[in-house]
């Protein structure tokens, strides 16, 4: 067991531009007809440095002189409902930032795994979090991430880290001082942030908020896919029902759909028609409220 790093301030930084060329943005391709692309993620700390919006090359969804996103939108659901790979299509649609909190719990997690601290022991857990530097894009095009000056896109996908991020995530203080940051990487929009519990607890008044679901088999289905072609489905299954569990039943900001959000299951959609469906969803809000 390592020894216990400095409870130093978490540090989480945006890279925004500073990633072009720099370090790779996109997951393996996802089979089946719901889900046939995925993309990394990205993370967090404290300080705030670079961020910008995005250039996406075209113009951002909505009429020259109709509704566009102005505030946030809040993508929240449980994993292998497609949440990556649409919440950053949609921010590229948008012309806004995204932001993938679900990567700044890997990045924390993968703080403690490297401090060799067992995720059970709280104070450590805390502790480890504290004194990680964690930088991440929110530009669309460029997702990626560091801990420690490092890239841990990979790292922060592989199994030990899956298998503790919820333990981690759970702890009352890490999630007090991640989504502190969170909301201050978000600031006033435009932008996509996609996690667990953003419409429910970071960002209560966004301006659109959408649930996405899909059927236990294609959740199963999408994520043994990442996965690699020799993994066990069922193993998947049940490793995600494990999961849900813990994720949905945690004290502290659980798992949970907003009372206003719009559900959206992606089960039997294609990516393109799961993002048409969010930009009506997001355009309609937007509308409603300049109204």
């Amino acid at each position: 067991m390592g020894a216990t790093p400095a409870p130093y301030p978490a540090t989480v930084v945006a890279l925004g531009s500073r990633l072009r060329g720099k370090l790779p943005g996109d997951r393996p391709p996802v089979a089946g007809a719901a889900l046939r692309r995925e993309t990394a993620g990205n993370v967090p700390n404290d300080r705030i440095e670079g961020d910008v919006t995005p250039d996406t090359g075209a113009s951002p969804a909505g009429d020259d002189d109709g509704p566009r996103l102005t505030g946030v939108v809040a993508l929240d659901g449980p994993s292998g409902t497609g949440k990556s790979t649409v919440a950053r299509m949609l921010a590229r649609r948008l012309g806004a930032r995204y932001l993938d909190t679900g990567a700044m719990y890997r990045a924390a997690t993968l703080a403690v795994l490297s401090h060799d601290v067992d995720p059970a022991d709280q104070n450590r857990v805390v502790a480890a979090v504290r004194s990680a530097r964690i930088a991440l894009s929110t530009d669309p095009e460029r997702a990626g991430v560091e801990l420690d000056g490092r890239p841990v896109d990979a790292e922060i996908r592989s199994a030990a880290v899956t298998a503790a991020v919820s333990a981690v995530s759970a702890v009352p203080e890490v999630r007090a001082v991640l989504v502190e940051q969170q909301r201050r990487l978000i600031g006033a929009g435009p932008i996509v942030v996609e996690g667990r519990d953003i419409g429910s607890v970071v960002v209560p008044d966004a301006q659109a908020k959408v649930y996405l679901t899909a059927s236990a088999q294609a959740r199963a289905a999408r994520r043994a896919s990442e996965l690699g072609p020799d993994v066990d489905v069922a193993a998947v299954a049940a490793d995600l029902q494990r999961r849900d569990r813990l994720d949905s039943t945690r004290a502290v900001s659980p798992l949970a759909r907003a009372a206003d959000a719009v559900d959206v299951d992606t089960t039997d959609l294609s990516i393109d028609e799961v993002v048409d469906r969010l930009v009506d969803i997001v355009l309609n809000r937007a509308a409603s409220r300049s109204a």
